[in-house]
């Protein structure tokens, strides 16, 4: 018994030291190990609607879309996969959402009613935590807040698929369903025909708005606004700054949308004036992060698809379901071009002091972002015959795990596909690896070296 114990201990401290010297290397490693067993699922026969084996391409890239919370498609969700197929796509959107290391802290707890250090640091980096003390605080909103909402969502809706006839057991499963992916800004329709019909219809766009809206908010947001809600003054500088900058890219792209599509019949001008203020608000949130969309993309104007190319780039909340460089990115970025613009020595928000470090982090995040979706696009237009705009919104689409597209997925070759598998999965595990890395990398030089300012612009 003393053997085991003293080995199962070896063991236990060589996992430890490699996930603490390498956790970008655990972390590439449990989402891709994830990916191949629902990629196993969904080539199952079972999981789809014609009972044959999927081609593995598509049940690749659909576990890889549903883990990465994206939302692309190469086959039609709702016709192509079984019931099966569509549970098992919406566990790989919920293990997604809530994150591979996340949940795998979560059993730990479970397990052992107690966190090592190793699945604290883990699950700190990918859950955004500030602090490695207010985990169990931070893993336990994260379940709650998500399961609640998923929960809500699901009630709301169940009602309305009654109403149009889908049976019980259809409504239940498309209400659930819908709820998971709205949440998780997954962006999954199980619907055959979408949510395009439904523009205009509140009952349906409402709940999956706000749930979207929610979900790519971020949950260490969650977590101080739970604990300080009487106090909107004692909300952390993160809090302030998600809010603030979430609000103002929502009016900045209903402002520009409603200029872009008003008077396009193939989007917004064939509705009335108060289906088209649903459609634009409704968009609006979701052309950051959640991938739903109430009318056909492919037929909206190319300063449509720039914008939202903009938008999903810069994504949602640190620590949210959604993807991108995230919001907070940007609003160091223009914070320190509004400090430099006034001379100020300080990087300053709601009277609170940004270091220099953190603006270091952010241009390194959108530095190697753009250079990742660069390539991305380049290699893609390699691979296909298809203009640059079309091309480079897929790969923005699929890099910042949004999910939205001109309608060509389906379309691209083998090669173009993996691509996006490629985009996707960099994406999702990108920004927590980079996170991970340089939080266990800090060195503190003693030597340093004379300070000289190189001529910038």
């Amino acid at each position: 018994m003393a053997t085991q114990t003293t080995v199962r201990q070896w063991v236990d401290d060589q996992i430890d030291r490699i996930a603490l010297q390498h956790p970008a290397r655990v972390a590439l490693s449990a989402f891709g190990a994830v990916i191949l067993i629902f990629t196993g699922l969904l080539s199952l026969p079972i999981a789809t609607s014609h009972g044959q084996r999927a081609p593995f391409i598509d049940a690749l890239f659909t576990a890889t879309s549903a883990v990465c919370v994206t939302g692309l498609t190469t086959v039609d969700t709702g016709t192509y996969w079984s019931p099966w197929g569509l549970a098992i796509i919406g566990a790989g959107i919920k293990v997604g959402g809530l994150g591979i290391l996340t949940l795998a802290s979560l059993v730990g707890l479970a397990l052992s009613r107690r966190l090592g250090l190793t699945q604290r640091i883990l699950a700190a980096g990918e859950a955004r935590s500030t602090g490695l003390g207010d985990l169990r605080s931070l893993l336990t909103t994260i379940v709650v807040v998500s399961t609640a909402a998923e929960a809500i969502i699901s009630l709301i809706l169940f009602p309305r698929f009654l109403t149009l006839d889908y049976g019980i057991g259809t409504s239940a499963g498309y209400s659930v369903f819908y709820a998971v992916s709205a949440f998780n800004n997954a962006g999954f329709s199980p619907d055959p025909i979408g949510l395009i019909p439904y523009a205009g219809d509140l009952w349906m766009l409402a709940p999956i708005g706000m749930g979207v809206f929610v979900g790519a908010l971020g949950f260490p947001v969650y977590l101080n606004i739970l604990r300080e809600w009487r106090h909107p003054r004692r909300w952390t500088l993160h809090t302030k700054l998600t809010l603030v900058t979430v609000a103002g890219l929502a009016l900045v792209s209903a402002s520009f949308l409603a200029l872009f599509e008003w008077d396009n019949p193939g989007t917004l001008g064939q509705h009335s004036t108060a289906k088209t203020i649903g459609n634009i608000f409704f968009q609006s949130i979701n052309q950051r992060s959640g991938g739903f969309n109430s009318f056909d993309i492919g037929q909206a104007r190319e300063e449509t698809w720039l914008l939202e190319d903009i938008l999903m780039f810069i994504g949602g909340g640190s620590g949210s379901t959604a993807g991108g460089v995230r919001v907070t990115t940007l609003a160091v970025l223009l914070l320190a071009i509004w400090a430099e613009a006034r001379g100020r020595r300080d990087i300053e928000a709601f009277k609170k002091r940004i270091g220099t470090e953190v603006l270091r982090l952010a241009v390194s995040v959108v530095f190697v972002s753009l250079s990742v979706v660069i390539v991305g696009t380049t290699v893609m237009l390699w691979q296909t015959d298809l203009p640059l705009d079309r091309v480079l919104y897929e790969v923005v689409s699929a890099y910042a795990t949004c999910g939205l597209s001109t309608g060509i997925t389906s379309s691209l070759g083998a090669d173009a596909k993996m691509t996006l598998i490629v985009m996707m999965y960099v994406g999702r595990v990108g920004s927590l690896t980079v996170v991970a890395a340089l939080a266990l990398n800090r060195r503190r030089r003693v030597i340093r070296y004379p300070k000289e300012r190189p001529l910038i612009g």
